[in-house]
């Protein structure tokens, strides 16, 4: 397990001089105009995933800005990289990745159908936009700011870090004065929701197939995956088949959808079951989780004095969130922030909260299933001479699918025979393997002891609230009876 280890001034890009990609043009020279590719404001970028990437002239004004640099200091993975060290890569290079293939994506669909589509310089940039920008809206530490730390200081919020990315794009182009449409930017900020906003008014009637490359609410295959499965991967040390580029190469638009070959449906189903594997070995890796619970905590308990969550909802405040808040928690004055200060002294000690047990929630269960609270934990104790509080317990509820919850995202996909061809139709799992998964949804509860000698108390509430449930011990893993005994 590593550490956090700050650089100076608080590990920021920008607090030493900015490392930018392009230099000031003269003030004599003519900036490109929309979608233009002149190649005297073409800068390249070495990523060790994609190899160069051509970043264009508007990317450029975009990368540059304080904003965009920020996400230098936002790790893909958040606190991940305390138990796989090699995941300390940031959104930053991971929006230039995406920016990369939705170029690659778009160009190909230019070359093989672009007359027929009528794609254009304009869509080509817009598109190349949203890959670049999708992502600006993340909080420190990315998901958990969003899904574990908001949700507890402001239940029933509908914040989201793609309508935060739409808030600072906005942002971005008033204060550096970027020069864009307002009918591009609207374009732009539109392939930013698509995901979450699949069944919005689409500004490009006739497209509806450019809102699936960057962020695909129609069926969950895009750019944004292909690179962050691949990354992910990469830096995390776990090897990865899926093979975006045959996909790239073979997508086809058919009824203003985008198809592909019936032959790479099980490459398909590898990009969401690689996908569905990250989920379970990394990012809720019972340590990981572990790690994020003692964080949210410690972001909670200074939450008042900083006005953490207060920032979230205007975008002149919120860039300024980065990672480094965890040194802002440690220099704050002596008198404040002690409880989160001393949270944060026991991850750098690895004194995490101790993991008790866990258990799949059976599949005849999952239709129904409510998320397990500490509450339910301690009233769930039977008779010890302890008396759990809810403070004295940790709950992680854990949901890993293939992006579709209990349905087959592959479903929702159209395929085609092959290029001759001009019908499109969906592909069912028993017409290519009987040894492809009959259910798409896992749900994991995780029990935690935020003190270790109480990881005895908390498990067996833990298992008497499985028999209440379900009237068995569920349970397959759990913390080893010689680790408990140390803990203590």
């Amino acid at each position: 397990m590593g550490e956090f280890c700050p650089s100076p001034q608080g590990d920021s890009a920008l607090a030493a001089p900015p490392l930018t990609l392009s230099s000031p043009s003269p003030a004599t020279a003519v900036r490109p105009s929309y979608g233009s590719c002149d190649r005297r404001y073409v800068k390249l970028v070495f990523d060790n995933l994609h190899g160069s990437i051509s970043v264009d002239p508007l990317a450029l004004q975009f990368v540059d800005t304080e904003e965009f640099q920020r996400l230098r200091d936002l790790k893909q993975l958040g606190l991940t990289y305390l138990v796989y060290p090699g995941a300390v890569h940031t959104r930053f290079e991971h929006s230039l990745g995406v920016y990369s293939l939705a170029g690659k994506a778009i160009n190909n669909l230019k070359t093989y159908q672009g007359e027929e589509l009528g794609i254009d310089h304009v869509d080509m940039q817009t598109v190349k936009l949203a890959g670049l920008l999708h992502d600006i809206g993340h909080g420190p530490f990315s998901h958990l700011f969003e899904h574990e730390f908001l949700p507890r200081v402001d239940p029933g919020s509908s914040w989201s870090h793609e309508d935060m990315s739409v808030l600072l794009l906005d942002s971005i182009v008033d204060k550096h004065a970027i020069d864009i449409e307002n009918g591009y930017l609207k374009m732009v900020k539109e392939m930013i929701t698509a995901s979450a906003k699949p069944t919005s008014t689409k500004s490009a009637n006739e497209k509806h197939f450019l809102y699936d490359i960057v962020a695909n609410g129609r069926n969950g295959i895009d750019v944004d995956k292909f690179d962050y499965v691949g990354r992910d991967c990469r830096a995390c040390g776990l090897g990865c088949n899926f093979q975006y580029w045959r996909l790239l190469e073979g997508m086809r638009v058919m009824g203003d959808e985008i198809c592909y070959p019936a032959k790479d449906y099980l490459s398909i189903h590898k990009l969401f079951s690689t996908r569905a594997d990250l989920h379970r070995t990394v990012y809720t890796h019972a340590k990981v989780k572990a790690v994020e619970l003692m964080l949210v905590d410690a972001l909670i308990e200074a939450n008042d004095y900083l006005g953490i969550s207060l920032h979230a909802h205007d975008p002149e405040d919120f860039w300024k969130l980065d990672d480094t808040i965890i040194k802002t928690i440690e220099t704050a004055p002596n008198n404040e922030l002690k409880k989160a200060k001393e949270i944060i002294q026991r991850i750098r000690r690895r004194e995490l909260y101790k993991f008790c047990n866990q258990y799949s929630v059976p599949k005849d269960k999952l239709e129904h299933f409510k998320n397990i609270t500490a509450q339910d934990i301690v009233c769930s104790q039977k008779s010890s001479e302890v008396l759990l509080k809810e403070e004295d317990v940790a709950v992680s509820n854990v949901k890993i699918d293939l992006t579709r919850g209990k349905d087959n995202p592959l479903e929702s996909i159209k395929f085609f025979k092959d290029f001759g061809c001009d019908e499109k139709f969906p592909i069912t799992d028993d017409r290519v393997s009987h040894l492809l998964p009959a259910y798409n949804e896992d749900r994991i509860v995780r029990v935690y002891a935020k003190k270790p000698e109480l990881v005895d108390v908390v498990s067996e509430a833990f298992e008497n609230l499985q028999m209440r449930m379900y009237g068995e011990k569920t349970q397959v893993h759990e913390t080893p009876k010689r680790k408990r005994i140390r803990s203590n």
